[in-house]
């Protein structure tokens, strides 16, 4: 890169706490933005007319068509310009978005929304990763990603939360109004507070060589295995896990006959609570047993997901709600112990100045098959399995959902084989 950059103690001393808890905020809307048309999937279902699948479609397609496809092109301009505009600029897109989803009055409509929702997100996670690996040292990262990504159970919860709550007693268009708003009025607080840190100021190679291009990006990743296990092992775990985050809500509904506001409620502590146990655990198990055997990174998750079946099925197959409140917790926060030590593992895997583009790809592997075939697949299923089971049709697609982490595993295991090899120190 060229210029000089300042010293490592100048920089290194910013305030780190304050710039974690605005990427955890930023984060956070993200979430809920993305999250909230699960809760929401129950009154929109009836005013418009839709079958699970389109819901599935609407609530994962639709987002993740956009989302992926800009991702990479985005965090290229991350890795070679200001991430913090380029942030500030996509925050500002994706809340606009959610507001437009609330004047939707057909399928297509609330479609062509949520696409935009994912233009604008598609600028949103990739450069925050890049920021917080010079903002944090390597022993602290896994654990400083694990604290970032808080903002999907926080977001996740408060999107479900809020998203019932509003429309139980107001209507579901106001839920996409107020929090596509309140995204708008976060954005110049982000811009004017968080300022661009040198690149790879904590990395030995700190990235003084000339910008890479997208061709040498891939021919680097092309010789890193561990690089595309993991990002295919992710995606079939985003199936089940954005899969879930979107049609449990739906599942109590039906099958608990809650209402709308108490499977909010209910949904929501489940994944606040479960949701930060354990993403915490993996950020903290990652930075412990990681550091000297970069294996771990993949091997800790790989284990996470084959203990989350047998939860899941208990949990699925109870017949009271306060033994499936406590059952569902565990496979929660097993099901996200991967996001600490395998998103930080990406960052390891590359030189600085590809970090924000390595990590675009990675996320595009992860969302185009997780976000986009998750939902829509159990939605789909459950609409096969309607004739046979009627409103418990989602309690066995989402049954059937346990088998992508069987397949997540594996490929975690594969990934931990060449992680040494791969990794850049």
């Amino acid at each position: 890169m060229a210029g000089s950059q300042p010293p490592v103690e100048v920089v290194g001393r910013q305030n780190r706490a304050y710039v974690l808890f605005i990427l955890v905020v930023v984060y956070t809307f993200n979430f809920i933005d993305r999250q909230i048309v699960g809760i929401l999937a129950v009154p929109i279902k009836a005013d418009l007319g839709l079958t699970d699948a389109q819901l599935g479609l609407m609530g994962g397609l639709a987002f993740a068509l956009f989302y992926t496809g800009l991702g990479i092109p985005v965090a290229m301009l991350a890795d070679r310009f200001s991430r913090t505009w380029i942030m500030t600029a996509a925050l500002t897109i994706w809340s606009a978005m959610t507001a437009a989803s609330g004047l939707a009055t057909n399928f297509w409509q609330l479609f062509a929304a949520r696409l935009g929702v994912g233009v604008g997100e598609a600028g949103g996670v990739a450069p925050a990763y890049s920021l917080i690996s010079d903002f944090f040292p390597p022993g602290q990262r896994s654990r400083a990603l694990s604290i970032y990504s808080f903002g999907i159970p926080i977001g996740s919860a408060i999107g479900i939360v809020f998203g019932g709550v509003i429309a139980s007693m107001i209507n579901w268009r106001y839920a996409f109004f107020i929090v596509g708003v309140a995204g708008i009025l976060i954005a110049p607080i982000f811009r004017l507070t968080i300022k661009e840190p040198p690149r790879g100021q904590y990395d030995s190679d700190r990235g003084d060589e000339p910008s890479p291009g997208i061709r040498q990006i891939f021919s680097t990743l092309s010789h890193k295995p561990s690089f595309w296990l993991l990002s295919l092992g992710a995606s079939f775990s985003s199936m089940m896990g954005y899969g879930v985050f979107f049609w449990l809500p739906s599942f109590f509904v039906r099958s608990y006959e809650m209402t709308l506001l108490n499977a909010s409620l209910f949904y929501g502590a489940i994944l606040l609570i479960g949701g930060l146990a354990g993403i915490w655990a993996g950020g903290w198990l990652g930075d412990r047993f990681g550091q000297d055997r970069h294996e771990q990174y993949a091997r800790i998750p790989a284990i996470a997901f084959l203990a989350t079946i047998p939860f899941y099925i208990v949990a699925i197959l109870s017949p009271t709600l306060t033994v499936s409140f406590f059952l569902f917790l565990v496979p929660t926060a097993l099901g996200l112990v991967w996001l600490g030590p395998v998103i930080s593992a990406i960052q390891h895997l590359v030189r600085p100045d590809m970090r924000a583009t390595a990590s675009a790809v990675f996320l595009f592997i992860n969302n185009l098959i997780g976000i986009g075939l998750g939902t829509w697949a159990i939605g789909a299923l459950s609409d096969t399995l309607a004739l046979r089971f009627g409103d418990d049709s989602l309690r066995y697609s989402i049954l059937a959902g346990t088998g992508f982490y069987v397949i997540a595993s594996t490929l975690f295991f594969l990934a931990s084989r060449s992680m040494t090899k791969d990794w850049e120190d």
